[in-house]
């Protein structure tokens, strides 16, 4: 149709054009005259078209412009509520999630309390004279019981080693590991350490399961040195085993002959057990540390520390608990300060026990809230299950670091003719 109209539209050109030729011939002016009227008329009939058509598809252009614009709005005020929506959709979910972690976090919380009074418990049943008294002959077989099967797990070699990460912050870099020793029945149940400690302690076999862990720390800080990988272990030790002296000797005979593993095996102990050691203790926590081994204190409950008396004694580590840290925040004078420290800014703290030589280390952080928390307090070290749960090497692992069959049999001789 388009096409059909452009031909009529040039036969009508032409016959105008024909009409302009024909009256200037007509009237006297030549052939010449005629044939320039008819160029004449065809290029301004030809030129008008084209002005026209040039208008009308300028007016399309702008309706079609128009209408554009109008679709754009239309999409833009439809991406603004989709928008808003999903904001609100994000939200709520965040906030649901949040309340949930919440709820979450306290009952793992509630769990852990419940948990610590069970081995409370537990231990003041093992432990209490009048308990004891009252239950008579069953209490003493249960508890002869518990002993021969640590025992038997000793010299049986079902002794487990778990490790845990401790992390720097922010990065949440593993750097150190903590190591954890378990205890297997032979059905395979995992023996608590506040299941059996109570018995093992006066039977002088906490001991032989620091002798133990201490082995395998040895084999695993190797290990990894060969990887070419710079990581410390933090290995417990008990006030008992520093002033037993049939054990002790070996032991330090056993640092000393791998004493160029010092700078990545840090040895611990609760601060409860580190304030109540006797000189006997204190004497062969220096011997250890004039090998170039490092201390660390667990179970931190007073912040009010003695930083010189921990610099003395070569502690390089103290391990405090992050939501008891997080509780110890007061605000005083408009400046949030430490309940156990009130002359002190609470951001201070971490500095303060670095100038002595002692980093903080966050421990049991369960929250991304309290990584956020800890790291306004300047603490450099977290641990925890948020960073990584206490986990069992490998089997290959441990037999790598299986004692020789004779070690564990020694040391229960060794512990039986003592107490003889």
């Amino acid at each position: 149709m388009r096409r059909l109209t452009l031909a009529l539209l040039c036969g009508a050109y032409l016959c105008l054009s024909l009409i302009v030729a024909l009256s200037l011939w007509r009237n006297g002016g030549g052939w010449g005259a005629g044939v320039a009227g008819l160029v004449a008329g065809l290029g301004l009939c030809f030129a008008i078209h084209g002005m026209v058509e040039r208008a009308l598809q300028s007016g399309g252009e702008r309706r079609d412009f128009a209408a554009l614009r109008e679709a754009q709005n239309l999409m833009m005020a439809q991406i603004e509520r989709i928008d808003a929506r999903v904001t609100e959709v994000v939200e709520s979910v965040t906030g649901d999630a949040q309340r949930r972690s919440e709820a979450l976090e306290d009952e793992v919380h509630m769990l852990e309390d419940l948990v610590q009074r069970i081995g409370e418990r537990l231990e003041e049943r093992l432990t209490s004279g009048p308990i004891a008294q009252g239950r008579g002959p069953h209490h003493h077989h249960q508890s002869g019981a518990l002993l021969e099967t640590v025992r038997a797990a000793l010299t049986e070699n079902r002794v487990d080693l778990y490790l845990q990460p401790v992390v720097n912050l922010p990065q949440r870099r593993t750097v150190f590991y903590e190591s954890f020793s378990r205890l297997r029945d032979e059905t395979g149940r995992v023996l608590m350490p506040a299941e059996y400690l109570a018995v093992a302690e006066p039977e002088g076999l906490v001991a032989s399961i620091d002798n133990l862990l201490l082995f395998r720390c040895v084999q695993i800080v190797r290990r990894l040195a060969k990887q070419e990988r710079r990581i410390g272990i933090f290995c417990n030790i008990s006030t008992a085993s520093l002033a037993d002296e049939s054990f002790f000797p070996q032991f330090l005979e056993m640092l000393s002959a791998n004493r160029d593993l010092a700078g990545a095996l840090i040895f611990e102990l609760g601060q409860g057990a580190f304030d109540a050691r006797g000189a006997v203790e204190a004497r062969n926590m220096g011997k250890l540390a004039e090998l170039g081994f490092r201390f660390s204190l667990d179970k931190v409950v007073d912040l009010d520390l003695d930083l010189q008396d921990l610099s003395r004694s070569d502690v390089k580590f103290i391990k405090i608990n992050a939501q008891l840290m997080l509780d110890e925040l007061v605000e005083i004078d408009g400046r949030m300060v430490l309940r156990s420290l009130p002359d002190l800014a609470a951001e201070d703290f971490a500095s303060l026990t670095r100038r002595y030589g002692v980093e903080v280390i966050a421990e049991k952080v369960e929250a991304e809230r309290q990584v956020v928390d800890v790291l306004e307090l300047d603490v450099a070290y977290g641990q925890g299950h948020l960073f990584g749960e206490p986990r069992p090497i490998r089997d290959a692992v441990l037999a790598e670091t299986d004692p020789p069959a004779a070690f564990l049999r020694d040391s229960l001789r060794r512990r039986a003719s003592g107490r003889l």
